[in-house]
């Protein structure tokens, strides 16, 4: 059996790599095609060295453009390398416009294709992930869900039962694998500087939070208030930090702004932060299962399970909500969850397995 998987952005890397490694193991032929959607120049070092991931066997070299632009080229581009490479199973991830693009090419060559985290919604298709996300489900033969509500979800769209499997999350397999360097990188670069200190954990990055002026200072005000009570550290999106600059507003110095982290440094500081308040997506994932209360500037998140089991509050363009979580949390009320099922670091196996059931190794 020969896999050929498709990641076009970090946090592809991030769900890949456990999956790699499994069907590793199991002997399977690998290709893993990077279509240069996004280039990350840290990834090297956390996902080569740390996960053992082999560096790409193809580089497309897609680069940045419209949607529609980034997505035609994938098309264009990964189309010759699967009539020459002929896999059995393609395998993609997540929610880019790489997912959705291999995996429509995939279908006019009547190629399998599987997609890793299927059937997360957020039923909110404004957002252009969402648009990738129904697509890919549609067309994909074989959908593995992270989470329960992921099966529900496909159920009610009439995806065959037979075509979904329930395996967990890929991506706390990477989160319990890279804990233990996290935590050494704790010791060595955070832990005396923090000095026992405690602190909250900042990202804002989605155009809906950024991009409006007005919007953006009242999310920085808000901030600056809890900021007063405990130093906030805020690694600060590109995108994020040239809006800034056309606001005025306050920034008290316990509103920390640093340059954007490496997934190791801030999984060492989301493990420890009294609360984390965000616009991201995987990071209500990776609260959820350390246990870390998550405060979501979203109106709405495609992993509701975070929130009906996990730490996740979603507080929209609610910032006395902010406020009055924020203090909760201060004060040891933040939301205490549970683990979801199978988030046990053993999701790439159960895919692995799963693939080899349905086609074994030649």
């Amino acid at each position: 059996m020969r896999v050929l998987h498709v990641v076009g952005a970090r946090p592809n890397f991030m769900k890949a790599a456990p999956v790699i490694s499994a069907l590793s193991r199991r002997g399977v032929e690998q290709i893993l095609v990077h279509t240069g959607q996004h280039y990350d120049a840290a990834m090297s070092d956390i996902f080569f060295h740390h996960l053992g991931l082999p560096h790409p066997d193809v580089n497309l070299n897609v680069g940045s453009g419209s949607h529609a632009v980034q997505t035609a080229e994938v098309m264009t581009r990964i189309e010759p390398v699967l009539v020459e490479k002929k896999p059995d199973w393609v395998l993609v991830y997540g929610d880019v416009n790489s997912t959705v693009a291999a995996a429509l090419v995939c279908a006019k060559l009547l190629v399998r294709v599987a997609h890793v985290e299927a059937g997360l919604r957020s039923n909110d298709r404004t957002m252009p992930e969402e648009i990738n996300r129904i697509v890919t489900d549609r067309i994909a033969d074989l959908l593995f869900t992270p989470s329960p509500d992921g099966d529900e979800n496909l159920k009610a769209e009439g995806v065959a039962p037979e075509r979904i499997r329930f395996v967990g999350n890929v991506m706390i397999d990477t989160l319990v694998s890279l804990r233990p360097a996290a935590r050494e990188l704790w010791e060595s670069r955070w832990a005396s500087s923090l000095d026992g200190e405690r602190f909250a954990l900042l990202t804002l990055h989605r155009p809906s939070n950024v991009d409006d002026v007005a919007k953006l200072g009242a999310i920085i005000e808000a901030i600056a208030e809890i900021a007063r009570e405990i130093p906030i550290i805020f690694p600060i999106h590109p995108r994020t930090r040239q809006m800034l600059r056309s606001i005025d507003a306050p920034f008290p110095p316990k509103l920390q702004l640093i340059d954007p982290l490496g997934y190791l440094d801030f999984l060492a500081l989301q493990e420890r932060a009294a609360f984390v308040i965000t616009d991201s997506g995987g990071i209500q994932e990776e609260t959820t299962y350390l246990g870390v209360p998550c405060l979501t500037l979203r109106a709405n998140t495609e992993r509701p399970v975070t929130i009906d089991l996990g730490t996740n509050t979603l507080i929209g363009s609610d910032l006395d909500a902010l406020r009055r979580e924020a203090r909760n949390a201060l004060e040891g009320r933040g939301k205490k969850g549970t683990i979801p099922p199978l988030w046990d670091g053993r999701a790439a196996e159960r895919i692995a397995d799963e693939l080899i059931a349905i086609l074994p190794p030649h």
